[in-house]
């Protein structure tokens, strides 16, 4: 006989925040499982947790359930005991945010609500609080190997707790052991059924027929514009005519002298230059992990650990990158860009992070990292992410090449002509990212319901393909904004 305990988390969909009111299709927040009034083992055992999972806001601990292995079991009373006033209303709350608890058996994930909402038969207008006082256990097994898990909450056997009144109650749970000719390889197959069914994988096409419609289109609109009116500008500058030299520039033609002239704040660029492709390497080494399986949905917390770990080996990149086109750009203060560049991205999520994590201590949510881990992550962060991107930065100090332009960079700028308003920084921010979001969105829905409801996304070879779509995309759009924007004669290019 094998004889497992089932690990339990409590994810609470509540409206923690500030007073607002809200309900499960706001937000989610995760808590112990035993914040709340249920059957508690004298000593609470917490199961001992990797970086990834504290990340993930996993704090596991025994259930009290025991589902020995192939043992039937029908109607075992877990405890009873009397829920006061202030008992009665935590639950009822819990019911009413729709907070529903996640366990792991055999690391197979499961989930099941606490109770219900109904409406009252006597009066229509009233709801009704039902608290679920029996979990039922359906466990399908090959062999020796446990295949799949689910629960089961019966309606008929749970207590009202609509009013504060103390309430006696029972908790209780039952076992059915089931055989299946299910093999133990395919026993994930059950979370990716969500992603694999025919509608959802229509949807996920659809989105990648969007997307490569939006790359054709582009592709044709930039070789028509381009190859229309600078094949004219060739032809005309092809030919020995002496006349030409009389004539007038205009349009991007006009502003040759002044294109090439280093941004302003250049620091500051070189910086996001280097955080940029850092960014970007990290997302192609995580599509690498996740292509070859490493990222399955019982593994859990490897993604959060994966980000941590690639992002601090990878800092290299953003020293090199950040340092050789800074001093291409003749930069002179080389530590202060280096400090910069590895602050750029670290900072404001540092500062994010702290207002978070004081908001998940206040409430005492699982969310709230604890200082050890706290720890760990300044360490990786001084003794592996800050070295690195020291010694990328001396790379690219070492590997330095002069900024060789095209043409002479007058030595006063040239004025910018008064621009129509869709011309601006912020509308042409708003144009150029339209088309790369729209090649995206359907494929966000999907991700946004992975990171904040309990749905498990594994086609990442898709994500894959919209991924690279993305990337031309945006390089096209970025060819034809810039583009329009030197014809117009504004030679702030640069930064946008």
């Amino acid at each position: 006989m094998v004889r497992v305990k089932v690990a339990v988390l409590l994810v609470l969909v509540s409206a923690c925040g500030f007073g607002v009111e809200a309900d499960g299709s706001d937000h989610s927040e995760t808590y112990r499982y035993y914040d709340l009034p249920f059957c508690s083992p004298e000593h609470v055992t917490e199961k001992k947790e990797a970086l990834g999972e504290v990340l993930n806001g996993d704090r596991l601990v025994d259930a009290p359930y025991e589902l020995n292995f192939r043992e039937d079991k029908q109607s075992i009373s877990l405890c009873k005991k009397t829920l006061s006033k202030e008992n009665v209303a935590e639950l009822r709350n819990a019911v009413s945010k729709d907070y529903y608890f996640q366990m792991y058996y055999d690391d197979l994930p499961f989930w099941g609500f606490l109770g219900k909402v109904e409406k009252d038969k006597v009066d229509p207008n009233e709801n009704k609080y039902l608290l679920f006082i029996h979990i039922h256990f359906e466990i399908l097994y090959n062999d020796d190997r446990v295949i799949e898990i689910n629960v089961q909450t019966d309606p008929n056997l749970s207590v009202d707790i609509t009013e504060d009144k103390e309430v006696d109650v029972e908790f209780s749970y039952s076992v059915t052991w089931k055989k299946t000719d299910i093999p133990f390889e395919n026993r994930m197959d059950k979370y990716k059924k969500s992603s694999f069914m025919p509608q959802h994988l229509e949807i996920h096409w659809f989105s990648i027929i969007n997307s490569c419609v939006t790359v054709l289109l582009l592709t044709g609109f930039l070789a028509t514009i381009l190859m229309r009116v600078l094949r004219n500008d060739f032809i005309k500058y092809s030919h020995d005519d002496e006349s030409l030299e009389e004539q007038e520039e205009t349009g991007w033609k006009y502003i040759h002298g002044d294109v090439f002239r280093f941004p302003k704040h250049r620091s500051l660029f070189s910086s996001v230059i280097g955080s940029g492709t850092q960014l970007l390497a990290l997302a192609m080494f995580i599509f690498l992990l996740a292509l070859v399986g490493v990222f399955y949905p019982y593994n859990r917390g490897s993604l959060f650990t994966a980000l941590v770990v690639i992002y601090a080996l990878t800092s290299g990149i953003a020293g090199y990158t950040a340092t050789s086109f800074y001093l291409q750009l003749e930069g002179s203060n080389r530590v202060g860009n280096l400090l910069l560049t590895g602050c750029l991205f670290c900072g404001p999520l540092f500062l994010t992070f702290c207002f978070l994590n004081t908001i998940a201590i206040v409430y005492s949510a699982t969310a709230a990292l604890p200082f050890g881990t706290i720890l760990v992550i300044i360490l990786i962060w001084a003794l592996v992410t800050l070295p690195l991107l020291v010694l990328g930065g001396i790379a690219g100090k070492n590997s330095k090449t002069e900024f060789q332009a095209p043409c002479h960079t007058t030595k006063y700028p040239r004025e910018i002509p008064q621009l129509p308003w869709y011309r601006g920084t912020i509308p042409q921010m708003a144009m150029a990212g339209f088309l790369p979001f729209s090649a995206i969105y359907i494929e966000l829905y999907y991700i946004f319901a992975s990171v904040w409801g309990h749905k498990i996304y594994t086609i990442y070879s898709i994500l894959f393909i919209v991924f690279i779509i993305l990337i031309i995309v945006t390089a096209f759009i970025t060819v034809a904004m810039t583009y329009f924007q030197l014809a117009a004669e504004d030679h702030e290019w640069w930064w946008r």
